[in-house]
């Protein structure tokens, strides 16, 4: 990762947590930084390997702004990177967790586990019933079928 990359991901991802002056300093913040950093003789990818990944130091700095009660934004755009990027695995994936996109702007809302065995429950339940009452229309028809297949093997094993 080049660092204009480094820095689009780190604005993009900002952007979904906190208000556009909070964007712009922290962006100036780590292109101030990188700069200073290649002055001093460092290279460009030891620099943006010491910052790590762009949305992790996003996080950490909307994460941040939460506790100091100064966010403004939403985290859409962090969701939306993990959820997206194959190559982050699923243990960084958040279960649970869907996206309603029928307003026309993404965002996500997570389904309370109790909600969900609840849901679950009443499905198997109506499997059963289902299950149960076509065996009881079944039954009057399958018993007859079976009784007279039993009494031919009975007949054909006696002759």
């Amino acid at each position: 990762m080049n660092r204009n990359e480094f820095i689009d991901k780190l604005q993009r991802t900002l952007a979904g947590g906190l208000n556009c002056n909070q964007v712009a300093d922290n962006v100036r913040y780590y292109q101030d930084y990188i700069d200073t950093e290649i002055r001093k003789g460092r290279s460009e990818a030891d620099v943006l390997a010491g910052l790590g990944d762009p949305r992790l130091l996003a996080k950490s700095i909307i994460e941040a702004n939460k506790h100091a009660g100064v966010n403004e934004g939403t985290n859409r755009g962090y969701d939306e990177e993990m959820t997206a990027d194959s190559s982050y695995g699923s243990e960084n994936r958040r279960e649970g967790a869907y996206y309603d996109t029928t307003s026309g702007n993404s965002r996500m809302f997570r389904v309370p586990g109790w909600l969900i065995l609840l849901i679950v429950t009443v499905v198997v339940i109506l499997i059963i019933g289902v299950a149960f009452s076509l065996i009881s229309v079944l039954a009057p028809i399958i018993i007859p079928i079976l009784i007279v297949i039993l009494l031919i093997r009975i007949f054909r094993d006696n002759t």
